[in-house]
């Protein structure tokens, strides 16, 4: 951001959770003034300047009020997990689609969309993947990650809304284990990405990976490098520590990228077999 242009108002849903928590004091730094939303109170006092509405995203009323007045939503909002069919539909897909027509409506210009690793973690982690990929999503979840980027597609092409979607490994101060040494990413790495898709003057409709300068990545992430990202987070800084722990193996979820949520309900007879599943 430049002295002479105005700040853009952000909306930050899903601001309860552990991601958005973390990246409110860093939202806060580069923009100000920031609406808070989720269906439960902020984890934190609230800092001078930030405000907190409680909002359903399926519920169209309650979505057309958070939006109000905003130039830039970063969309952390929904179930972060797997979980029942009808769960994901309400809060991930029902509710995506209301954010998206109450942005239309209200003259909303750029969402940062949090997408996930699980719209893509059939992929064997034997095959490095980019953005351009089809999604091959592991659960229920990564089904309604990889509705949401094409929703964003629809938006985008048809409305003109510029539309970010981050990939997202998982965000931490360290990864935990080896599958994170592959698509860890720190909060402040993140917030380097949310500001491409606030700020980027280019971007129209773009999909990037949500991971730091990771040496065992799956992910070939150099769209987000064109679009000016510089990651500063190395998770081979932990590796040492991780590799000399043991871990549980996981016959499936070792071999796809999602890991434990491919292993999830999994039932297929001869994993790897099916186009699902396969080398491609």
């Amino acid at each position: 951001m430049t002295a002479s242009l105005p700040r853009p108002r952000v909306l930050l849903t899903g601001a309860s959770g552990d991601v958005g928590t973390r990246l409110r004091p860093l939202l806060a730094q580069a923009y100000g003034p920031v609406r808070l939303s989720d269906v439960v109170e902020p984890r934190t006092p609230l800092a001078p300047g930030e405000t907190f509405v409680r909002a359903e995203l399926s519920d169209p009323a309650q979505v057309a009020e958070i939006v109000r007045d905003i130039d830039a939503i970063v969309h952390l909002g929904g179930f972060s997990v797997e979980g029942p069919w009808e769960t994901i539909l309400q809060a991930n897909i029902v509710g995506l689609h209301a954010l998206y027509e109450a942005a239309l409506q209200a003259g909303v210009k750029r969402i940062v969309f949090a997408s996930s690793n699980h719209a893509v973690g059939f992929y064997r982690r034997d095959r490095t993947i980019d953005h351009a990929v089809p999604p091959r999503p592991d659960t229920r979840y990564g089904v309604s990650k990889a509705f949401g980027e094409a929703l964003g597609a629809l938006y985008a092409d048809k409305h003109g809304l510029r539309i970010l979607n981050l990939r997202i490994g998982n965000v931490g101060d360290a990864p935990l284990d080896r599958r994170r040494l592959a698509i860890w990413i720190t909060p402040a790495d993140l917030m380097q990405l949310i500001r491409i898709g606030i700020e980027h003057p280019a971007l129209r409709y773009e999909i990037v990976y949500g991971m730091s300068d990771n040496s065992r990545a799956w992910w070939d992430n150099r769209r987000a490098h064109e679009l000016g990202y510089r990651p500063t987070g190395r998770s081979e800084a932990h590796a040492a520590d991780i590799l000399a722990r043991e871990e549980q193996p996981d016959p499936i979820g070792d071999r796809f990228q999602g890991g434990s949520y491919c292993s999830q309900e999994f039932d297929h007879p001869e994993p790897g077999a099916s186009g699902t599943g396969g080398t491609a």
